[in-house]
């Protein structure tokens, strides 16, 4: 990898403990658990203890204490192997803790993140439902509030922990003053025990007795994915859901506003989700290319082999200073949303082409499970979907080019 200025010597060291994880606990694993649909607690168990699930916060709290770079290095080196691991890491961290770092009281930060930060339990972050995702300020799901409490009803889909997680945020409309996206929508915390409560407490992991559940809160049917099947996506219900007060996120009203925030820094680590995977791809074509024959050679002596194994390196290095330019952004207090935007974008489309190549350099092999470019490429399409489609990412692009010259974009 060349280095880049964003890097110092900590963060090759975090990149060579992420990297040798990934390559001795993750490779082994991940075919038999992405063909089986199975969530990897063993692993899950020893990132938290590797510090990976509280990579950015503070160690009084009982994270990791290191910065953004070194978090979205563990992203990227973790995907390179297995993207459902990678997910699990940054669903975790930048959804179902971050909010809480950036949003909570310093009493909720002291109640819920050592738990997030250590990996005892699992974070998550529920805003799509079935009329609310790319317009997430369509959210149906309603709080009525009482005298200490709130009661919520609705439904959230597709969100990455519901059933594995113990604390999840969610957001629920609070009142209706006729506009969609600011018609006061607060977010919640609330908590559950996991779908996989014995597998967890043979393992030492979940803590449902310090915990106090909500009322009310359960998973719904576990998807059946294309990709990132060995990560835990669900339906996640609140049925007259009984939330304390003091479990509200932030400012009342100001909870769709706080989690398009969150979003915008999510991007950039399922940028360095799909950098990883690109390179993940790149990886094994040389490797499989330098090693396979034909007409007498290995493949990859050939020009037309020379071509595309460059386009796919070009591009990783151009994906590489867009993922971590953003990253420097953020971590220095500067404006990042166009950028964040920029970097998923790129990144998420490089990701789908480098598999995609990669399985056609691989020929038949390919195209079966023996190899792990099948799953990258399975892996990569949900990139160009998850935290923001491609779509929006131009959306969001255009609306910082064109906001002077056509005010009523927006942001």
């Amino acid at each position: 990898m060349t280095d880049l200025p964003y890097f110092t010597d900590d963060h090759g060291r975090v990149r060579e403990i992420v990297r040798h994880f990934a390559d001795k606990e993750v490779r082994p694993i991940a075919r038999e658990h992405d063909e089986n649909s199975r969530f990897p607690w063993q692993t899950v168990k020893k990132m938290g203890e590797l510090g990976f699930l509280g990579a950015p916060w503070p160690e009084v709290l009982g994270g990791a204490g290191m910065d953004y770079t070194s978090y979205l290095i563990i992203i990227e080196e973790l995907a390179k192997v297995d993207a459902s691991h990678a997910i699990t890491v940054s669903a975790h961290t930048t959804l179902g803790t971050s909010p809480i770092m950036n949003f909570g009281t310093e009493e909720q930060k002291e109640r819920f993140v050592p738990h997030l930060a250590t990996g005892r339990v699992l974070g998550g972050f529920g805003l799509t439902e079935a009329g609310a995702g790319s317009d997430a300020g369509g959210t149906q799901t309603v709080a009525e509030e009482k005298s200490d409490h709130y009661v919520l009803n609705g439904a959230k889909l597709f969100i990455t922990h519901a059933g594995v997680g113990e604390i999840l945020l969610v957001t629920a409309r609070t009142k209706s003053n006729g506009s969609k996206q600011s018609g006061g929508i607060t977010s919640f915390i609330v908590t559950k025990d996991t779908v996989d409560l014995e597998e967890t407490r043979a393992l030492g992991i979940g803590h449902a007795e310090e915990l106090v559940k909500t009322p009310g809160v359960r998973a719904g049917k576990k998807e059946d994915k294309l990709g990132w099947r060995s990560s835990d996506t669900r339906e996640l219900i609140l049925e007259d859901a009984i939330v304390p007060k003091e479990n509200v996120l932030g400012e009342p009203g100001k909870g769709f506003v706080n989690f398009l925030k969150t979003l915008d820094s999510g991007r950039i680590g399922l940028g360095a989700l799909s950098l990883g995977i690109a390179e993940g791809a790149l990886n094994e074509s040389v490797a499989y290319t330098s090693q396979r024959k034909q007409f007498g050679k290995p493949v990859a002596s050939f020009q037309g082999v020379h071509f595309q194994l460059a386009d796919m390196a070009t591009e990783i290095e151009a994906a590489r200073h867009l993922v971590y330019h953003a990253a420097w952004l953020l971590q220095n207090g500067k404006p990042y949303k166009r950028e964040a935007a920029m970097a998923k974008l790129f990144a998420s489309e490089l990701a789908m082409r480098a598999a995609v190549t990669a399985v056609q350099l691989h020929g038949a092999y390919g195209y079966t499970t023996e190899y792990p470019v099948e799953r990258m490429m399975r892996d990569a399409k949900v990139c160009e979907i998850g935290e923001g489609t491609s779509q929006i990412q131009r959306i969001v692009i255009a609306r910082h080019l064109l906001g002077d010259i056509v005010p009523n974009l927006g942001s």
